[in-house]
């Protein structure tokens, strides 16, 4: 039996703001916007046509809230794979995307951090393999 990971979780302040910096800052789509009543939403975004998806949760409590932007604990738990590192990191940019970091060669391809709107750590990966 093969298993594979298609859907993570993002909880975030309010969906609309999270859905307007995913789709138009980082170019993401929405998968699915549903009304679940009582002010939830389903909202899926998905990078590309392959990999996992971000179900952005709007945090509902005290501990919800306090999770935002450090989910990962200051790591980088969000792994962003292009197959042209310059055109996308040129397109983040010219959409102020924060960066903190210069664009840097690794042994597995070319990398930058970047971080979502509440300050969650994403890696930006031009990987020296074709993208998976």
């Amino acid at each position: 039996m093969d298993l594979a990971l298609r859907l993570v979780t993002v909880v975030v302040r309010d969906y609309d703001e999270a859905k307007d910096f995913y789709v138009h800052k980082l170019g993401f789509s929405v998968a699915e916007d549903t009304d679940l009543g009582g002010g939830k939403r389903w909202l899926v975004v998905t990078p590309g046509i392959s990999g996992a998806r971000i179900l952005l949760s709007q945090a509902k409590n005290d501990a919800e809230l306090a999770s935002i932007g450090n989910q990962t604990g200051g790591r980088v738990g969000f792994f962003l794979e292009t197959d042209d590192f310059a055109r996308h990191h040129a397109v983040l940019m010219a959409r102020d995307v924060i960066f903190r970091e210069q664009p840097r060669q690794e042994s597995y391809g070319t990398v930058a951090v970047f971080q979502d709107l509440y300050g969650n750590l994403f890696d930006l990966i031009g990987p020296n393999r074709p993208p998976v």
